[in-house]
C-alpha cells in the first residue's frame, strides 16, 4: 500500500534549513512589493502635481473680449496724433481658477521697444471689474474687467512715453500668476480718424 522510497535523490526536503530559506524568500518578495509601492505612490504624487501645473498653464490665464485705443492729438507731447491709451475688456479663460489681475504681468513689445509692469503697480495700468464685487480677481469666466493702459506715462515709459503712432504695431501679452499668457496683437490704423479723446477699435 504504501511504497518505500530508498534512493536518497528522491525523497523531499524537509528541516529547518528548507523553513529557512522559504522565509527569506517571503521577506524578499515583501521588500520587493514595499520598494514597488512607494516608488509607485511617488510616481502617482509627481504625476497630479505635474498634470495640474500643465493644465493651470493651459486654462488658467486671460481672454481679450476687446481691445481699442484713445486718440491723443499731442501723444506724449510728440504734436502729433497717435494711441495715448490702450483699453483692454478681459475676462477668464474657460475652465480658469479664480484670476488675481493685480499679480498679471503685461508685456509690451515695439517700435519703441519691451516694456514689462504689472497690473498691480500703481502705474501705469489701472484696472476696473465691472461685474463682480471682489478686489482685482476674476471668479468666473463671465465677470469682465477693463484693463487701462496709459502709455503717455513718462515716469514709466522714460520721458518720451510709449505712445503709437498711426501705422504702427505692438505686440501685448497678458501672463497670469501661473505662467499662461495670453498674446494680442495692437495695429494702428494708417490714418487716424477722430477727435482727441476719441476711442477707436484696435
Amino acid at each position: 500500500m504504501f511504497e518505500s522510497i530508498l534512493d536518497e535523490e528522491e525523497r523531499g526536503q524537509v528541516g529547518i534549513g528548507t523553513l529557512i530559506v522559504f522565509i527569506a524568500m517571503v521577506l524578499v518578495a515583501a521588500i520587493a512589493a514595499g520598494v514597488l509601492i512607494n516608488t509607485a505612490g511617488f510616481l502617482q504624487t509627481q504625476a497630479e502635481a505635474t498634470g495640474e501645473e500643465s493644465t493651470a498653464q493651459v486654462s488658467e490665464r486671460l481672454d481679450v473680449v476687446s481691445q481699442s485705443g484713445v486718440i491723443s492729438d499731442d501723444a506724449a507731447g510728440s504734436g502729433e496724433k497717435g494711441i495715448g491709451t490702450l483699453e483692454f475688456v478681459v475676462a477668464s479663460a474657460a475652465g480658469a481658477n479664480n484670476v488675481d489681475l493685480d499679480e498679471v504681468t503685461v508685456e509690451l513689445i515695439g517700435a519703441d521697444g519691451q516694456e514689462t509692469f504689472e497690473l498691480g503697480d500703481d502705474d501705469p495700468a489701472d484696472v476696473n471689474i465691472f461685474t463682480n464685487g471682489n478686489d482685482n480677481v476674476l471668479t468666473d469666466n463671465s465677470d469682465r474687467a477693463e484693463v487701462t493702459v496709459d502709455l503717455e506715462d513718462a515716469g514709466v515709459f522714460d520721458d518720451a512715453g510709449y505712445e503709437l503712432n498711426e501705422g504702427e504695431d505692438l505686440t501685448v501679452t497678458f501672463t497670469t500668476a501661473a505662467s499662461a499668457s495670453t498674446t494680442t496683437e495692437i495695429r494702428v490704423p494708417t490714418t487716424l480718424v477722430g477727435d482727441d479723446g476719441d476711442s477707436v477699435r484696435l
